[in-house]
C-alpha cells in the first residue's frame, strides 16, 4: 500500500506538478545596500496549506523526523525564533522562513537532482532531514557566514515522511542574511553538499544552479537598451516599441526560462532607495511569474483544491526584519514585523489569515 501511495504521487508529480511546482526566488538591494528577497510558491499535488504563517519562539526544542525503522535523529534547542510559510502537511516547517536576526531560509523544488545521504547508526546523533535543515539553520545561525561555517556537522539524510505520501523532499535551497550574502545550497548524489553564489539572488528549479548559470552565456544579447534603427537607402527600421533590447527574452514557465527572465529583471532593476520601495519593486516582478493553471495544464488535469498554481507570494525585508506576502485567496498585501515579536515568550502558534477566502477589495466612493 506505502509503495503504491508512493507510485501515485510520484505520477502526479510528473503529470501536473513538473510544470506547475515553479517556485521563482529573486532578491533586490537599495542604493545604499540593504537586501530584500522575495519568492512564489506553486503547490499542485493537493491543498498544503502553505498560506498559513507558522510562529517559532526562541529556546523550542527540535527532533528531527525519522523513517520507519531508524533509531532517533538529531535533537537541539532553538537559539533564536522564527516565522515560516507553513506547513506541509501539519509538519512545523515550510518553503519560507525568517528568523529574529534577519536570516532568510527559503525552499525550492528540485526534482530528479536532489539526492541525499543514507541513513546509518553512528551518524544518526548529527542526521536531519533537507527539511529539519531548514529548521537547524533557521533557529541556529544569523549569517551565511555561520552556516557555511558550520554545515559540516550535520548530514542530510533521506527520510521518508508518511505525511508526505511516504515520498522523500526533493528540494534545494537559498540562503540570504541582511548583509546581501545569498548562497544557494543543494544536496545531490547521495548526499554531496554543494554550494554557489546566488547571482543577483535568482533561483528557480531543476537542473542544478551551475547549469543555470552555463546557460545565462545563451542569452548575452538581452539589455535594457533598446535597438538602433537601422537605415537602408530607401527606409530606416526602427523598434515597433520598448523594450526591444530584450527580444528572445523567454516568457514560458519552465525552470530554465523563468531563470533567465528573472536575472534579467534583477540585473535591470531601478535605483531603490529604501527597502519598502524595494520590497514592493520586488512584488511588482514576482508577479510575472504568477502560473494560471490553464496555461500549464490540460483542462482534464487540472486540480481541484486549489484556486491558482501560484498559491503564495513572499518578500522578506531583511534589515527591517519584515515579513510580507499575498496570497492566492487575498492579493492584500500583508505583513508581521519581527521585532515586534518577543521570541522569548511568544507561544508557538499557526496564524491563518485567509479563513474567509475570500479576496479583499476597497470600493471607492464618488461623492
Amino acid at each position: 500500500m506505502k509503495k503504491f501511495k508512493a507510485f501515485c504521487l510520484l505520477a502526479s508529480m510528473m503529470i501536473v506538478p513538473s510544470v506547475a511546482l515553479g517556485c521563482t526566488g529573486m532578491s533586490l538591494k537599495t542604493t545604499s545596500g540593504d537586501t530584500v528577497v522575495g519568492r512564489t510558491m506553486e503547490w499542485a499535488v493537493d491543498a498544503s496549506f502553505q498560506y498559513r504563517i507558522g510562529i517559532y519562539p526562541r529556546g523550542k526544542k527540535y527532533k528531527s523526523i525519522v523513517s520507519e525503522g531508524m533509531g532517533s535523529l538529531m535533537k537541539w534547542t532553538g537559539k533564536y525564533g522564527y516565522i515560516s510559510m507553513t506547513t506541509y502537511y501539519d509538519l512545523d516547517m515550510g518553503p519560507d522562513g525568517l528568523n529574529e536576526k534577519g536570516l532568510a531560509v527559503e525552499f525550492f523544488y528540485f526534482p530528479g537532482y536532489a539526492s541525499y545521504g543514507k541513513y546509518t547508526k553512528e551518524t544518526a546523533h548529527k542526521s536531519l532531514s533537507m527539511g529539519d535543515y531548514m529548521k537547524w539553520l533557521l533557529s541556529t545561525f544569523k549569517t551565511v557566514q555561520e552556516v557555511k561555517d558550520n554545515m559540516h556537522k550535520v548530514r542530510i539524510i533521506s527520510v521518508i515522511d508518511k505525511r508526505f505520501g511516504d515520498v522523500d523532499h526533493p528540494l534545494h535551497m537559498k540562503v540570504t542574511d541582511p548583509s546581501g550574502e545569498s548562497i544557494i545550497i543543494e544536496v545531490v548524489e547521495n548526499g554531496k553538499v554543494k554550494i554557489y553564489d546566488a547571482l543577483n539572488g535568482v533561483i528557480t528549479n531543476s537542473p542544478t544552479y551551475d547549469w543555470h548559470l552555463t546557460n545565462l552565456k545563451n542569452y548575452l544579447h538581452l539589455s535594457p537598451n533598446a535597438h538602433t534603427p537601422i537605415k537602408t537607402k530607401e527606409l530606416t527600421f526602427s523598434p515597433l516599441g520598448a523594450g526591444s533590447g530584450m527580444m528572445g527574452l523567454p516568457g514560458d514557465f519552465t525552470p530554465p526560462s523563468r531563470f533567465i527572465r528573472a536575472m534579467a529583471m534583477a540585473a535591470t532593476a531601478r535605483p531603490l532607495k529604501t527597502t519598502e520601495d524595494a520590497v514592493f519593486e520586488l512584488f511588482r516582478m514576482l508577479d510575472n511569474f504568477n502560473i494560471p493553471l490553464g496555461t500549464v495544464t490540460p483542462k482534464g488535469k487540472i486540480p481541484t483544491d486549489i484556486e491558482s498554481a501560484t498559491q503564495i507570494t513572499s518578500v522578506s525585508d531583511l534589515t527591517n526584519i519584515t515579513f510580507y506576502y499575498h496570497t492566492m485567496y487575498n492579493r492584500q498585501i500583508r505583513k508581521i514585523d519581527l521585532r515586534k515579536i518577543d521570541f522569548a515568550t511568544v507561544k508557538e502558534q499557526v496564524i491563518d489569515d485567509d479563513t474567509e477566502r475570500k479576496h479583499v477589495t476597497r470600493e471607492l466612493r464618488v461623492k
